[in-house]
């Protein structure tokens, strides 16, 4: 049985900005540049409690709280302290896998440093994030991954959740079919219609009607409803690409789909922040009402640098789909692959330097 804990710092780039400037300490922080063509990258848990919430445009953040304090973001100090806490993790296990700059599994099955549990190895991790960078992080310990990380945003900020084996078909049972990881809006109003709204519900469901209704991601379902989850902490894999899609209410001609494409764009650029490799190629996928997938990509002589061309390029692509204007569309994704570390290949030595501006769609 697999010992996995799931790392989450609190409110990362707010914390940070608290931390290093006292007078934003207690305030409502907002982690963006002001004005219509900017996101939030992150708001302070006094932000929150106004509902200004990450990816959130940054006018709107302002009307919810006319007292935030907008703060511009900072990659390369908030990646120097990301750094720091990956030597803490690496002290305990080698198996870490980061999933961002604030977060990351740990495989402590077998730690580095003799500890009674993975209990107490998730105490001390937090203690030592505490005690080198004076910022709090939440941690979930759990057999798996999925149910670890689930268990990492319960106790937030500064928490810890740990769900034991014998626990986790109690934990699972009443929670809401959200928390499994790729059910959105969409799924989730197809799993409503079928009377599934917590897991124990889904769990109600045969693994041949989950598949038989929803494919692949049927099975899935239905190894996430039961706790299971075989994936193995994965060490230092580099990103390979990062994408961001949507299923459509209805199917939709190839001329509606240019406000999608530049809304999804956003959310797969907002994505990239969180690594420090630099995509080359950006890729458009469609899925046709009869579930065709077609992809469409292009490797520009340098990397989109910012959202405008990264967005621009995405809506050139809809212009080499090649099928018939009849065709309707369920599902576009628009994603960036072929990365490459920032400093490889005479790419730009820091994708986020300057005031990027990220427009709100």
């Amino acid at each position: 049985m697999r010992k996995i804990i799931h790392i989450d710092m609190d409110a990362f780039y707010a914390s940070v900005e608290q931390r290093d400037d006292p007078s934003l300490r207690g305030r409502p922080v907002v982690v963006a540049w002001r004005g219509a063509r900017s996101v939030v990258c992150a708001a302070s848990y006094e932000a929150r409690t106004y509902g200004v919430r990450s990816a959130m445009p940054a006018m709107r953040a302002e009307r919810l709280c006319p007292d935030a304090v907008f703060v511009p973001p900072d990659f390369v100090r908030y990646k120097a302290v990301s750094r720091q806490v990956r030597a803490i993790f690496l002290e305990h296990t080698d198996l870490v896998e980061p999933l961002s700059l604030d977060e990351a599994y740990l495989d402590v099955t077998a730690p580095k440093i003799d500890s009674p549990s993975a209990t107490a190895t998730a105490q001390a991790i937090r203690a030592r994030i505490r005690e080198e960078t004076r910022l709090t992080a939440s941690a979930g310990v759990a057999p798996n991954k999925f149910i670890a990380k689930i268990a990492s945003d319960w106790n937030k900020p500064d928490g810890l959740f740990v769900v034991k084996p014998a626990q986790v078909e109690a934990f699972l049972t009443p929670l809401p079919v959200a928390k499994i990881p790729g059910v959105g809006k969409v799924m989730q109003g197809k799993l409503d219609k079928l009377g599934i709204a917590t897991v124990g519900d889904l769990r109600a469901f045969p693994q041949e009607e989950l598949q038989a209704r929803f494919g692949s991601f049927g099975a899935s379902l239905y190894r996430r409803a039961r706790g299971i989850d075989e994936r193995p902490v994965e060490p230092d894999q580099p990103v390979q690409s990062i994408s961001a899609e949507d299923t459509f209410e209805r199917d939709l001609p190839l001329g509606e789909l240019a406000p999608h494409v530049r809304r999804i764009a956003e959310k797969a650029w907002n994505a990239t922040r969180k690594t420090e490799r630099v995509g080359r190629t950006v890729v458009l996928k469609l899925k046709t009402a009869q579930f065709r997938i077609l992809t469409r990509s292009l490797t520009p002589d340098a990397p989109p640098a910012s959202l405008e061309a990264f967005t621009a390029i995405a809506l050139s692509l809809l212009a080499r789909v090649g099928l018939p204007d009849a065709t309707r569309y369920r599902l576009v994704g628009v994603g960036l692959s072929n990365f490459r570390d920032a400093d490889e290949g005479g790419l730009q030595p820091e994708l986020f330097d300057g005031e990027t501006a990220v427009r709100a769609i």
